[in-house]
């Protein structure tokens, strides 16, 4: 069969066109559209806006830092893409596909703000639901968990129950959790949340190994310092508005600080919205 006949001619060339469409089209880890989210609250079920028109998008192998105050919309935020909270309009999508789906969440490790486990569960026995739940054998799961416990120092104490780990050492074995199944994308809510300097810089230097292992990495926080020594980009949200998005060098300009940039565009959104 002659494939360069005048028949096939056509579906050779529009077969060579979408390859090379295809090449221009870029995939994003995490790609946020548009997105809105409202609660209601209290007896009188008053809504509340707690994002309003969020997009913006994270690149593979990028860190990403989501900073913003309390209550900026930050854990919402989070919530939506690792599937706990659907948006009341707009679009998201992890590795090209909704965030739902079985495939994507075997991909995600997440650690949330505050974590909360079962207090009668060993770190070692965490681990072995959380892999388990990601479809790791047990062989597997014993061999990843000894290393994750040196990396975040519960070795030695990775056998007691978690109901006698101070708050530190529960988001140690949370991020432990996070990780078992090693993860393509990692998303943490507020990672340094109760960490000792020691465990802040502990998990510092984890979201950087994850750095150069080509892992992506989506953080939120508060903490302005966190935000500068980890991320390639920021994306700065006040009041559920996305405010400015960019790489530190692109927006810190002449002489000014994070921490400028940061208090101009939340008084901002505060003095607009009085």
């Amino acid at each position: 069969m002659n494939l360069k006949g005048p028949v096939f001619r056509p579906f050779l060339f529009f077969g060579v066109l979408t390859i090379f469409v295809s090449s221009f089209i870029k995939c994003f880890m995490i790609e946020i559209t548009d997105v809105s989210k409202s609660y209601k609250e209290g007896l009188t079920k008053r809504r509340v806006q707690a994002l309003s028109g969020l997009s913006l998008h994270v690149e593979s192998g990028e860190v990403f830092g989501f900073l913003g105050p309390n209550g900026a919309g930050k854990s919402t935020t989070i919530k939506i893409l690792v599937n706990l909270v659907y948006p009341d309009q707009g679009n998201v999508s992890l590795f090209g596909q909704a965030p739902g789906g079985k495939d994507v969440q075997s991909r995600i490790g997440y650690l949330p703000e505050n974590p909360y486990f079962y207090d009668y569960l060993s770190a070692e026995e965490l681990l072995l639901f959380a892999g388990s739940a990601c479809g790791m054998d047990r062989v597997s799961i014993k061999k990843r968990s000894k290393e994750l416990f040196e990396l975040v120092d519960l070795a030695a104490s990775s056998r007691r129950p978690l109901r006698t780990y101070s708050k530190g050492m529960v988001q140690r074995a949370g991020l432990a959790a996070a990780l078992v199944h090693d993860p393509d994308l990692v998303i943490l809510d507020e990672p340094m949340s109760g960490l000792d300097p020691i465990g802040r810089k502990m998990v510092g230097d984890i979201i950087l190994s994850l750095k150069k292992m080509g892992k992506t990495v989506f953080f939120s926080s508060h903490i302005l310092t966190d935000i500068e020594r980890f991320s390639d980009r920021i994306g700065i949200l006040a009041k559920g508005e996305l405010r400015l998005v960019g790489s530190l060098s692109e927006l810190v300009t002449n002489g000014s600080s994070l921490e400028d940039l940061f208090l101009t565009k939340v008084v901002d959104v505060a003095e607009a919205q009085e």
